[in-house]
């Protein structure tokens, strides 16, 4: 008898509701398929341009494991087309000691590629599609000296695997500085917000007009994740290095012919500067009297303190100071060697790989 009672007063309220209040107000309806605004319709048609310019990469090496033989490991990142001759854009690290390299455009098979060259001094690489298709869609070059903090950023890539990810977000800081390998780093370095993961390495960071501005190469989080700090390889470097790198198949590293000490152990010896560990057989240091420090020796070695004026308490600051200098050209570097100083004119060259 409840049950009916129940049942009867759901009906009544159901009939009441219709006949009378949904009459005097009727409920609103929202349409699924609402207008975009302005700012969606822009993020789609720079998608829509610019992901078919990216590209998936995936790596294998060989590995020799004492125990269980030779295995594959396998790598993956981004990438980007740079030219119509099929000339693809990815981190260094992304390819670093890899046997094979595919290349997956936006339809088709993967493809096999060849690695061309890199820098790892600006983490920068180039490899070839060994089958060039038709139709290849560059993406257009913009430039990164004229960026502002808190404009739009755009990335694309493949984070975790999942590929043709767009991410937005801001350029959040300039001038970052980014350590690279054999203790250089890479200058001008934007930040963004825009959420860079695993799998995001070697993929374009984007202005909101579509044009490249950077290379997206690490992120700062704790969990491995992206905690909104993401980093990118300014485009005015890119720009200047992968025409090297698809020529000669590396970019200049600017030297002297030194080998440098530890830092840590010249910071652990309160050392500011560049202490000279080795001096290469007739290079421009061997010739300007410099002397590395010898264990045998009693006497003292060099260490280099600035370069053309301004200190030089890093290797990474020394490398900065013989860029700025260009190669063939002569810097003044002040070198201590004990208690005195002096200033020795030393030629930059092109120190080999």
């Amino acid at each position: 008898m409840i049950w009916a009672l129940a049942l009867l007063t759901l009906w009544l309220g159901e009939r009441f509701y219709r006949n009378y209040l949904w009459k005097a107000d009727p409920p609103l309806i929202v349409n699924a398929t609402g207008k975009l605004s302005d700012w969606e319709k822009s993020n789609i048609e720079l998608f829509v341009q610019a992901a078919p310019s990216v590209v998936s990469i995936t790596t294998e090496q060989l590995r020799v494991n004492p125990f269980m033989g030779a295995e594959v490991a396998q790598g993956a990142g981004s990438g980007f087309i740079w030219d119509t001759a099929g000339h693809v854009v990815t981190n260094a690290h992304v390819i670093e000691g890899a046997n094979m390299v595919y290349v997956q455009l936006q339809a088709g098979e993967p493809m096999r590629a060849r690695v061309v060259g890199g820098a790892r001094q600006y983490d920068i690489a180039v490899v070839k599609l060994s089958d060039v298709p038709a139709g290849l869609r560059p993406l257009p070059v913009g430039t990164s000296k004229t960026l502002q903090v808190g404009q739009a950023t755009y990335a694309i890539g493949n984070p975790f695997g999942l590929q043709r990810t767009l991410t937005t977000g801001i350029v959040s800081a300039l001038e970052r500085r980014l350590p690279t390998a054999q203790g250089r780093e890479v200058r001008g370095v934007i930040q963004t917000d825009a959420p860079i993961n695993p799998g995001n390495s070697g993929g374009p960071l984007l202005d909101s007009s579509g044009r490249l501005i950077g290379v997206n190469t690490a992120i700062l989080s704790e969990s491995g994740s992206s905690a909104g700090i993401g980093f990118a390889i300014p485009v005015d470097l890119v720009s200047r290095v992968v025409p090297e790198i698809i020529k000669h198949g590396r970019a200049p590293r600017p030297g002297l012919g030194i080998i440098a000490a530890d830092e840590r152990i010249a910071a652990q010896l309160g050392i500011q500067g560049v202490v000279v560990f080795g001096v290469a057989r007739g290079s421009p240091a061997e010739r300007a009297g410099l002397r590395p420090f010898r264990r045998e020796s009693s006497e003292p070695g060099d260490i280099i303190v600035a370069a053309d004026g301004k200190p030089t308490p890093t290797l990474a600051d020394l490398a900065q100071a013989l860029e700025d200098a260009g190669i063939g050209k002569e810097i003044t570097v002040r070198v201590r060697r004990g208690n005195a100083e002096r200033d020795v004119n030393v030629r930059v060259v092109d120190l080999p790989d």
